[in-house]
This record gives C-alpha cells, structure tokens and sequence, in this order.
C-alpha cells in the first residue's frame, strides 16, 4: 500500500508507518498542488485525515497507532477520520 503525506504533514511521521510504502507529495513532484488536482492524479484511492490541534508531531503521535489499524481495513474510496 502507497501512503502519500500531503505537504501539511510533517514527514518525520514517515517513521511511524515503517510497514508500508510511504511517499510525500513534495517527493513526488507534486508540491503546492491542490487537493481536487492530487485526486486526479491518484485515482483509486482511500484518505485517512488525522484530526489533531496542529500539524506538530506532538499533536499527531497519539494518533498514530488509530491511524495504522484504520490503515488495515480502509476501502478504496473510503474517507475517515482519526480522533
């Protein structure tokens, strides 16, 4: 499975995905692009949104293992959230 981080997300938080494959949107050429234009460019796709006070990894760590088992059982298609 390809993770992409969007831009907003600190890629340190690479790390706490070791088992999968895991892209930036800065890595894939596709900086400053916006949301509707990256889900046309990546058709097929599940998202997973972490909802946290900020982006700092601080904020997003304790989400981070409700994030790796929604990643187990995520559809094409499929958007949830993760408190």
């Amino acid at each position: 499975m390809l993770i992409l981080l969007d831009e907003c997300v600190p890629r340190p938080l690479k790390r706490d995905l070791t088992k999968y494959y895991v892209q930036t949107v800065v890595k894939m050429g596709w900086a400053g692009t916006k949301n509707g234009a990256l889900l046309k460019k990546k058709t097929g796709i599940a998202g997973v949104v972490l909802v946290a006070p900020s982006n700092r990894m601080a904020d997003l760590l304790p989400l981070m293992t409700k994030a790796r088992e929604t990643l187990k059982s995520i559809s094409l298609g499929d958007v949830i959230e993760v408190v």
